[in-house]
């Protein structure tokens, strides 16, 4: 079940095809590599070609080769479209060695337009800030608000009933897929609180 998350993509609809790194951040599991695929089909929906959009999930081994940020930034600059934007899409960023080098270089070129995601801790800190100060937007993803569940829920009725659903289920995107499987969250809940310390 896709949710969509209306707040965070007006907003990346707001900054798009502006010389900005767009950071979106967020503790792990609530949603934001989804939320790139929605923001992806959103830039497909209206004109963008697929050989426009380049996406790279470096949690994925497929791209481990390219966690060296010499061979990441060859493979991006090949991806390059002459007079056309290019929209590079970069999941967990972090895992890439001097990333940042990475980005400076991509910002510096025309009609590219940078997206990542990183986990909160590193992305947040006060080195990264400091070296792309003035260079980036930062977008802070939450786990869904009680709007979002109840739009996900397809019912805006029995909003107290929900409420009650809300707390019990958890507020994490995946977690509206156990719905009803009180272990499955819990232990789901626990991964993500063991995840966080």
């Amino acid at each position: 079940m896709i949710i969509e998350r209306k707040e965070y993509l007006n907003k990346l609809i707001t900054w798009k095809d502006k010389q900005l790194i767009k950071i979106v951040t967020g503790v792990r599991r609530c949603g934001k590599s989804v939320f790139l695929k929605m923001y992806q089909d959103y830039l497909k929906n209206n004109g963008v070609k697929e050989s426009q959009i380049v996406t790279i999930n470096f949690e994925d081994l497929d791209y481990e080769e390219l966690t060296n940020y010499k061979k990441l930034y060859n493979y991006l600059k090949e991806k390059l479209i002459p007079n056309k934007m290019t929209y590079i899409f970069l999941d967990e960023i972090q895992n890439v060695d001097q990333f940042l080098k990475v980005l400076d270089s991509l910002y510096i070129k025309d009609n590219v337009d940078i997206y990542v995601t990183g986990s909160n801790a590193y992305m947040l800190s006060s080195e990264i800030a400091t070296m792309i100060s003035g260079r980036y937007i930062q977008i802070e993803m939450l786990p869904l608000s009680f709007k979002e569940y109840m739009e996900s829920t397809g019912n805006m009725n029995d909003g107290g009933i929900k409420y009650t659903e809300y707390l019990q289920n958890s507020s994490f995107p995946y977690a509206l897929q156990l719905k009803n499987q009180p272990d499955e969250i819990r232990d789901t809940l626990k991964v993500f609180i063991i995840q966080l310390l």
